[in-house]
């Protein structure tokens, strides 16, 4: 005799909304403030253990001077007028350079990007200037504009351009050809199909190389000012340190690294400017 069993009840599962669904405002507000907090909290939490250090003789003062004397003497040399004029040198020679290797990467990678026959002639010389150490270029660059700006620029510009160079190429490369079929299909011309395809396509990943490469022109500019300048950030870095100033070494250091994160920063906010439909990176903007 056979046993007629009743099949269980399908399980449904229920999910109830959270807080990111009911009130996605306050929650992005919350997730923006406890990231702002960490971003604040690490590195106050280093220089308070420096400084720390520092009063209980942990590390020797006289190399590693404290958060508080480092800001004194920067302070004063701030308003005595002694540290504006290499922040200045140091700050033209990354713009100019910065502008010029941004405007040759861009173009040429363009170029190279729609062109296969042009990237196949510059390809292979661009990828070994690429690998060559650009500080090692500056002996050339001596050679070429003699002593003064020219050699530092140059150097930026070309320490710039490959990093343009190499995400402008790789994001017209990687442009779907539907793209490309739709803009001919209507009849666009060179400039509506740069304009309206291959510009709006590409920015977003060039902008990643630009940002990149605002970092890298800022540590470039230093070590070139180490070696053959006369005034500027690297300058002050290089000289204080052989004349046993490790508080003025340090103040050079902290304006780098502010100078640095201003340039990277202002570079990001362009970019969120010029192309609003990208994603942002880091997550943020993001719950």
């Amino acid at each position: 005799m056979t046993t007629l069993t009743k099949p269980p009840a399908e399980s449904v599962l229920v999910r109830r909304p959270g807080p990111r669904e009911l009130h996605p405002t306050r929650t992005h507000r919350r997730r923006r403030a406890l990231e702002l907090s960490l971003a604040l909290a690490v590195p106050v939490a280093l220089l308070l253990l420096w400084q720390l250090a520092a009063d209980r003789a942990w590390i020797d003062d006289r190399v590693y001077p404290a958060p508080s004397t480092i800001l004194a003497d920067g302070w004063d040399r701030a308003a005595a007028g002694e540290l504006w004029p290499d922040v200045w040198a140091t700050l033209k020679r990354v713009l100019a350079g910065y502008a010029v290797g941004t405007a040759a990467g861009y173009a040429l990678g363009l170029l190279m990007g729609s062109l296969s026959l042009v990237r196949a002639a510059l390809e292979p010389l661009l990828d070994a200037l690429y690998v060559v150490p650009k500080l090692a270029l500056l002996p050339v660059f001596l050679n070429m504009f003699g002593l003064g700006e020219g050699p530092q620029v140059a150097l930026v510009a070309a320490t710039v351009f490959f990093f343009v160079w190499i995400s402008t190429m790789s994001a017209v490369m990687s442009i779907p050809s539907g793209h490309r079929d739709a803009g001919q299909v209507f009849g666009a011309s060179h400039w509506q199909m740069f304009r309206h395809v291959l510009l709006p396509a590409s920015l977003p990943s060039v902008l990643v190389g630009a940002r990149i490469a605002a970092g890298v022109a800022v540590l470039v500019i230093v070590a070139s000012e180490q070696i053959a300048a006369t005034n500027g950030l690297g300058h002050l870095i290089f000289d204080s340190r052989a004349l046993f100033q490790n508080d003025v070494m340090f103040v050079g250091i902290v304006c780098v690294a502010i100078l640095g994160v201003l340039f990277s920063e202002l570079i990001r906010f362009a970019g969120r400017l010029l192309t609003p439909w990208a994603p942002r990176d880091r997550g943020r903007g993001q719950s």
